[in-house]
């Protein structure tokens, strides 16, 4: 195993930590106390964790240690903590009543990725080759969606969860449209 393998696979264990520590000031302010260092720990965590998928590609590719099992764990490594950060703080108020990503914006979330494992079985049922190019708003969307989890996180006041929700909610659909597109282009045995 690589050493940039390594680190994506600390990033996977990353994950239950950070849902923990969230949980647990979730908790804390429900009681009426917050700790704010639980919530420090849980927003340092995440970022850390979110920082080593750039550094793990950076050494992949620098230093020659591309892989298969690193091409295959490194998105679900993306995906584990990108839906940790969407579905906790779906479920725990990280500040006033309410003060929390709507479910409705997790729903959205969760669904887009169902769609896309669902569209590359199906891909794999009709054998063809599933190699999908990063769309411009598959991208956008990971930003927003990280936009909205670091608002709620960092408690910005000046607008409620609900304006980068909706925000990241737009790029989510669009980039759902977007990889059902290309799914149904190399369905048809056209170039993605």
């Amino acid at each position: 195993m690589t050493f940039a393998s390594k680190i994506t696979i600390a990033r996977i264990c990353l994950v239950p930590v950070y849902v923990v520590l969230a949980f647990y000031y979730g908790q804390t302010v429900t009681s009426g106390q917050p700790v704010e260092a639980l919530r420090w720990w849980a927003l340092g965590v995440f970022v850390f964790a979110a920082g080593t998928d750039g550094v793990d590609g950076w050494i992949a590719r620098h230093f020659n240690q591309i892989s298969k099992f690193g091409a295959f764990i490194d998105p679900i490594a993306d995906k584990a903590l990108l839906l940790a950060g969407v579905i906790t703080l779906s479920l725990v108020d990280w500040g006033s009543p309410g003060w929390r990503l709507p479910l409705w914006f997790a729903a959205i979330v969760i669904l887009r990725d169902c769609i896309i494992l669902g569209g590359i079985r199906i891909l794999w049922n009709h054998h063809r080759e599933v190699r999908f190019v990063p769309h411009w708003s598959g991208k956008v969307c990971t930003v927003t969606q990280m936009f909205a989890i670091g608002w709620v996180m960092l408690r910005v006041t000046v607008f409620p969860p609900l304006y980068p929700c909706l925000l990241a909610a737009f790029f989510t659909v669009w980039s759902s449209v977007a990889y059902i597109r290309q799914g149904q282009r190399i369905l048809r045995g056209q170039a993605a």
